[in-house]
């Protein structure tokens, strides 16, 4: 194979129209540029100079690896540039999963701030169930996904990078008896028929586990896998149901929203990335801007809606 620096010097020579000319410009002594170019003549197998007066000049062959080491050093000095460019983080990709209820408080923003700061910066959004979401970054076809894992969990293979603890409030419909009270206690809701509000997976397991743990397992009346539609549902009077707060879209009028506690159902938010992934600026920019984000989220978040006279 041939060797390329050798292929540049050759070029030096050539353009220069001596050895000794070519090493004066690459900062070699005049026997190791000959060398050089002996070597590439091995490599060859062919003589890519002669002798022309006190000078060389090239051969067929040494007029022709010369032209095509013009290109290849064109070519290694675009990949230079495009790999400081992809260092940097001015270009490249990142390919981001999350699920639906932390798409407009969290993912907006945070795309929003890495479009700023990395525009050249090429993005795959894809929403998807958290546990597809952590098989994609484990198999290294997404960089990241934010999904729901207890706080203290591991993943094999993955970084959990905490975003937020989002609460379960109460969504009862208006007029209800228990509306008047500021925090119901979770049994409280233990002989209430419910409206589902969670499809299988991690948040549905804290919805169930809370209610567990407070002696009781839910009435299920109808169900939803959207929590824009479970609190239609409780509005129309259907039931009552636990929905995070990220999940309820901001105040609304036609559903009461109270706290929980005894126990206080919290679901937790993260951030999966690789174990040892190459470090690239604009996840670092994306992670840092969920991260603010999600700060943001918690300052934001009005509380539950008041209702005159309402009591703990």
């Amino acid at each position: 194979m041939l060797d390329v620096r050798r292929m540049q010097i050759l070029r030096a020579v050539v353009t220069s129209g001596s050895m000794t000319a070519a090493a004066a410009e690459l900062g070699y002594t005049p026997s190791a540029v000959s060398q050089q170019v002996a070597a590439l003549e091995r490599e060859a197998g062919t003589a890519l100079l002669e002798r022309a007066g006190r000078g060389v000049r090239p051969t067929a062959a040494g007029l022709l690896l010369t032209q095509y080491t013009a290109t290849i050093s064109r070519n290694l000095a675009e990949a230079e540039a495009a790999l400081a460019d992809l260092r940097a983080g001015r270009t490249g990709s990142l390919a981001v999963r999350y699920f639906g209820s932390v798409g407009p408080a969290l993912v907006a923003p945070a795309l929003a701030r890495l479009r700023r700061e990395h525009p050249g910066v090429r993005l795959d959004l894809t929403l998807l169930d958290p546990q597809e979401a952590l098989a994609e970054v484990a198999r290294a076809d997404a960089d990241v996904a934010v999904v729901v894992r207890p706080r203290e969990d591991t993943a094999p293979g993955l970084r959990l990078v905490h975003l937020l603890d989002d609460e379960y409030l109460a969504a009862l419909p208006p007029g209800h008896a228990l509306a008047a009270r500021r925090v119901l206690d979770l049994a409280d809701l233990a002989a209430e028929p419910w409206v589902g509000s969670e499809p299988q997976g991690p948040c549905l397991d804290v919805v169930l586990g809370a209610c567990a743990a407070a002696g009781f397992s839910p009435d299920f009346v109808a169900g939803s896998e959207d929590y824009a539609t479970a609190l239609g549902f409780v509005a129309a009077g259907l039931g009552v149901g636990l929905v995070p707060r990220l999940g309820t879209g901001g105040r609304r009028t036609d559903v009461v929203l109270r706290r929980v506690r005894n126990p206080r159902p919290v679901r937790t938010v993260q951030a999966a990335v690789r174990e040892g992934a190459p470090a690239h600026p604009a996840l670092t920019t994306l992670l840092e801007a969920l991260a603010e984000a999600a700060r943001r989220s918690v300052s934001e978040v009005g509380r539950p809606r008041g209702a005159r006279g309402a009591r703990a």
